[in-house]
């Protein structure tokens, strides 16, 4: 119910409790006990309740006590029917009392409806509630202005825990909001300073790996330009694989920058752009989907991994990429389908250390790596959280 002051409902941090000291808590119980102990036995005093009537009191009270802490629900989700009718069992039990002249526990109920309406319903409908209630304090108070007064009174008590939630709420969210300015600012400190380090890193390494590449080239077409001979091809083959060292070096600096940068692009891209360098073939299933940064690192540096081991152990060897979106987990399989005359153990010819490193990454993140020989090749199969 949304409008002016008089239809505006309390905040949802109002009609809480969060924030109520347990002092408080405790000593608006005990008030709540002594008025419906007061209530129950004022009402065993008028003489009416014997035999199998001596049970009503504490099953009205009970019933008060449910319809109470249903109110407390209800109206914390804004639902005014249902509060209205919760708020009419106080008042149809109140006049149940008054017709039994139970008066002391009618009048304590009404008061109850009257204080529990002004507190926690929209004004207009407070002040409505409490209207309808005049007739029974008129009934019993027939004093000219005796009724007015007490409602009036109450009313005002009322209202004054109204305001009381209101200003508690009020610090709540103003709470809230500064510790959201705070997370924001320090968010954006951090993405300054990644944004700081990626700059240092471009201007420093990456223009150093740039030149490498450049000097390499120079070098490999100037020893390709000379006489032939087994030191040539040797000196060559040095040069070739240094500069092919470098070339995935400044691509694993461009990717790390994207990372700080928050740039990284999707996962299944590199996995395309890696396979595509080593005539490996990829594979996607599932609905794509952005992935956590430590979950799509994890699979860059596995695919990697993997597949710097089968250009080690099973050169020529064909090679299935696939990466599979799952509910709650991204799957990676690496599979190579063994090169002619090469066994298909990599942990027995050095590649147990990577091995190692990848399952690593994966336990960190509560994920699995399984990798081993299957058929005539290998495979690493990885599985992460996401």
């Amino acid at each position: 119910m949304r409008g002016g002051k008089w239809a505006r409902w309390p905040t949802r941090e109002a009609l809480s409790h969060i924030g109520v000291p347990r002092a408080r808590t405790a000593l608006d119980i005990a008030l709540l006990a002594a008025l419906s102990t007061w209530a129950v036995v004022s009402a065993y005093s008028s003489d009416v309740f014997h035999g199998w009537g001596a049970v009503l009191p504490p099953a009205a009270l009970g019933a008060c006590a449910a319809a109470g802490i249903r109110y407390h629900l209800t109206t914390l989700a804004h639902r005014l029917v249902p509060s209205l009718a919760l708020i009419a069992v106080f008042a149809a039990v109140g006049w149940g009392a008054c017709l039994a002249e139970a008066y002391v526990a009618a009048v304590v109920l009404w008061i109850g409806a009257c204080v529990m309406s002004m507190e926690r319903l929209p004004l207009a409908v407070a002040l409505a509630v409490v209207a309808v209630m005049m007739p029974g304090f008129a009934l019993i108070d027939d004093s000219d202005w005796g009724a007015v007064v007490t409602l009036a009174t109450v009313s005002l008590g009322g209202y004054a825990l109204r305001l009381d939630a209101e200003a508690r709420g009020a610090g709540f969210r103003l709470l809230a909001q500064e510790r959201a300015a705070r997370e924001a600012e320090a968010l954006s400190a951090a993405l300054a300073e990644r944004a700081r380090i990626a700059r240092e890193i471009h201007d420093v390494l990456a223009h150093s790996l740039s030149a490498q590449l450049v000097h390499l080239e120079a070098a490999r077409l100037q020893i390709e330009r000379g006489p032939e001979g087994a030191f040539r091809d040797q000196i060559l083959e040095r040069v070739v694989a240094a500069r092919g060292m470098a070339r995935e070096g400044l691509a694993e600096t461009r990717q790390a920058l994207s990372a700080l940068r928050g740039e990284m692009a999707a996962v299944e891209d590199y996995l395309r752009e890696l396979a595509a360098n080593d005539g490996a073939r990829t594979e996607v299933s599932g609905v794509r989907r952005q992935l956590p940064p430590e979950a799509s690192q994890t699979v860059r540096r596995v695919a990697q991994e993997a597949l710097t081991n089968v250009r080690k152990h099973a050169p020529g060897a064909e090679v299935r990429l696939l990466i599979a979106y799952r509910a709650d987990e991204v799957f990676l399989e690496v599979r190579d389908f063994g090169a002619p005359g090469k066994a298909g153990d990599l942990t027995a010819s050095g590649a147990g250390y990577g091995l190692l490193g990848m399952r690593e990454r994966a336990d960190l993140l509560g994920g699995t790596l399984e990798a081993g020989p299957e058929g005539e090749g290998f495979v690493v199969r990885l599985r992460v959280p996401a």
